[in-house]
């Protein structure tokens, strides 16, 4: 099939990526131009496991190029993707500026019959929007449909090209038929429904993983109290096929593109129609005040932070990425500079993305985790990378000024902790706590 992607961010550049590796011919558009010349000689603006490689071979195959001509696109194009942005407004609603945009421009180069699909995550009834739009500007017959994505940055390639499941949302037959057979090459698990259902299935998933990612979090801290491991509480729990094991680990709470932006624009849509999502709610302020146990524990040991230096060890959201949108680095490290604390600061690919959002005098970039460490009164673990999981714990407690951990994702198992030295603050591990006269708190 002959397929444009319009929008090259996260969602829309791998969809066309993976898109090509099935065979078909796919351009992607986008309207910055160096990013485009980015992109034809090979460059991916973003880290992703496995991507460059697909998108270098596909390009070479000809079945995969990128252009910012919107209109050659949608001339050639079968079928048209929408994967555009979709950023929050200061009230927590989607900004659909670039979606209507995007139906503006089809409209307006709408020459014979395509199938229009938003990819991007907007609010109910946003096709109905685009369908309005193209028909106050073209008289060409056209459908329209909502194919959400379930990606994972850090897996983005592996989750498209083997989902649990594909939802298509349409009213017409004739894009039924279309969006089958495109998708039928990645799983037999096609689901077809309304336009708008399928607009909520994206922000009902992304709210009801968020909801157990905050469940787990608050079991962590009652498990503190009460001296039970939140680890083989969510193993016991995850053998529940009505619970499911995924998104049961315990730690300082999501961040990333997707999850803050999805459920605080779920609220809103809820209270557009008069209806108070409490529940949702109460996920958003858990999830937030989470990852400030981290800050609670550093003030519980040390007092005060002012002249303290701290080590971080992770900026990224999650590891395999350098997204670091809505990381729980970006409060703890803004609170830590506020207090008067020199940060040093490690991550093996999201530094520069980073220092985007924040830069202070006081926090020094370091190359690697041992340099973070060397010096420091205490050590932050705020992402799981692979390579701290295989550090050397007794020589990296013998660099620092006094052996303090506290790992935010649970990275070091008790075997480790024991042989290494450490006054060590797990997230919901009390037993695994070694505090040295000091009150194992919560973190």
């Amino acid at each position: 099939m002959n397929i444009a992607v319009i929008g090259t961010g996260y969602v829309g550049l791998v969809s066309g990526v993976c898109f090509s590796e099935l065979g078909n011919r796919v351009i992607c558009v986008d309207n910055n131009q160096d990013k485009v010349e980015m992109l034809n000689a090979g460059e991916v603006p973003i880290y992703e496991p496995g991507l460059q490689e697909l998108m270098v071979a596909n390009k070479r195959a000809g079945k995969l190029s990128f252009t910012s001509d919107i209109a050659e696109a949608i001339r050639e194009s079968d079928i048209i993707f929408i994967a555009v942005g979709t950023p929050s407004l200061p009230n927590g609603e989607a900004n659909l500026g670039f979606v209507e945009q995007v139906a503006i421009e089809i409209g307006t180069h709408l020459e014979s019959y395509k199938i229009v699909v938003t990819k991007s995550t907007v609010p109910v009834g946003t096709n109905d929007r685009v369908r309005e739009l193209i028909q106050s500007i073209s008289t060409q017959p056209f459908d329209v449909a909502s194919v959400p994505e379930f990606l994972r940055e850090g897996s983005a390639v592996k989750d498209t090209l083997n989902p649990d499941r594909i939802v298509i949302g349409t009213d017409s037959e004739r894009a039924i038929q279309a969006l089958k057979k495109l998708h039928r090459p990645l799983t037999e698990n096609l689901i077809v429904t309304d336009i708008r259902s399928a607009e909520m299935i994206k922000y009902a998933s992304n709210a009801f993983l968020a909801t157990k990612i905050s469940f787990i979090n608050e079991i962590s801290n009652i498990c503190e109290k009460v001296g039970a491991d939140v680890t083989r509480v969510a193993e016991g729990m995850g053998y529940d096929k009505r619970i499911g094991s995924s998104f049961l680990k315990a730690g300082i709470g999501y961040g990333g593109s997707c999850f803050p932006k999805d459920t605080q624009a779920l609220i809103q849509i809820a209270g557009q129609v008069d209806y108070d999502f409490r529940l949702l709610k109460s996920v958003v302020q858990v999830n937030q005040d989470q990852r400030f146990n981290v800050i609670r524990k550093l003030e519980e040991i040390f007092g005060t932070l002012s002249g303290r230096t701290i080590a971080i060890w992770g900026l990224a959201f999650k590891p395999d990425t350098d997204d670091v949108r809505d990381a729980p680095a970006i409060d703890i490290i803004r609170y830590l500079t506020e207090a008067g604390a020199v940060v040093k600061a490690y991550d093996p690919i999201a530094t520069t993305n980073f220092r985007r959002e924040v830069d202070a005098a006081s926090i020094v970039w370091e190359e690697t985790p041992l340099h973070a460490a060397k010096g420091a009164d205490a050590l932050c673990v705020l992402t799981e990378w692979k390579e701290f999981s295989q550090m050397n714990l007794m020589e990296l407690a013998s660099m620092m000024n006094e052996a303090i951990m506290i790992d935010g994702r649970n990275v070091y198992n008790k075997e480790q902790i024991k042989a290494s030295g450490f006054q060590y603050y797990s997230v919901g591990r009390p037993g695994l706590n070694h505090a040295e006269g000091k009150a194992a708190a919560i973190i």
